[in-house]
């Protein structure tokens, strides 16, 4: 993977940076990938690049190798997290990048390899798609550390897979292998390790095949709460009527219609 000029301060990521997309891997192998302090600063200043000048984002962890398997992330840095007071619960340190992350303008893609577990798995809880191995474990084991999972899983979770799975991730320790995250609709799609970031590449090469602007408005809309529509709906297609993406497009479109049509 290549990094960026930008990135090259990074300490905990390495970014690939391309016209569309940005790609990027969580890198603390050495502790299974755990979130710290300076992964959230940077992770905060990749969304800053993000929301400048909008892409696609895709996250990822430590690919598997020979004898050793991959990982996304194992959770929060155990070593910080047991040092933090109440202050630092009532600021959100992980909530609020999480939140970031998942108002992206353009949507957010996790390849999941190995564990995603607490602060993981809320991270890729943020993301719009998530795509696993078959050795992806997902689970929520804070309360075991005497703690909630305080970083989206409370609600999010339920939202993503319903109350009754979301309850025993949280309350019981119930860790998901990937036919579990598969069937449940946690995870959309399962590779093998080798082909999981070109899987992700692929459906982020589909999104970036539609109108960029039509992509940001329709995230934006599809978050909206419910008693913004049909307003909010209404308006963004008022803007996207306007643009010049929606002539050239249905023009193309129409085009290819008619020479179908006469070759027939």
């Amino acid at each position: 993977m290549s990094m960026t000029d930008d990135a090259a301060d990074y300490t905990t990521l390495l970014v690939d940076e391309r016209e569309d997309r940005l790609h990027v891997a969580l890198n603390r192998p050495e502790v299974r990938n755990a979130i710290d302090a300076t992964m959230v600063a940077e992770l905060h200043d990749v969304c800053a690049r993000l929301e400048r000048d909008p892409r696609i984002l895709l996250l990822s962890g430590t690919p598997a190798a020979e004898g050793r398997k991959g990982i996304f992330a194992s959770g929060a840095d155990i070593a910080q997290l047991r040092e933090r007071r109440r202050g630092d619960a009532l600021a959100g340190i992980n909530s609020g990048i999480f939140v970031r992350i998942a108002q992206l303008p353009m949507p957010v893609i996790a390849a999941l390899d190995g564990y995603a577990l607490g602060g993981g798995a809320e991270l890729a809880f943020a993301a719009d798609f998530r795509l696993g191995t078959p050795s992806v474990r997902i689970g929520q084991p804070e309360p075991g550390l005497g703690i909630t999972a305080g970083a989206g899983a409370t609600w999010r979770l339920k939202e993503l897979v319903g109350e009754p799975l979301a309850k025993e991730i949280l309350l019981a320790g119930r860790i998901l292998d990937a036919d579990e995250a598969l069937a449940a609709r946690l995870i959309t799609e399962v590779h093998e390790s080798a082909d999981l970031l070109d899987a992700a590449h692929a459906l982020a090469d589909r999104i970036a095949a539609q109108d960029p602007l039509a992509i940001r408005l329709t995230k934006t809309v599809f978050h909206a709460p419910r008693e913004s529509h049909p307003v909010i709906d209404t308006l963004a297609q008022g803007i996207l009527f306007e643009s010049d993406a929606k002539f050239a497009r249905m023009d193309a479109f129409l085009a290819k219609r008619a020479s179908k049509g006469q070759q027939a």
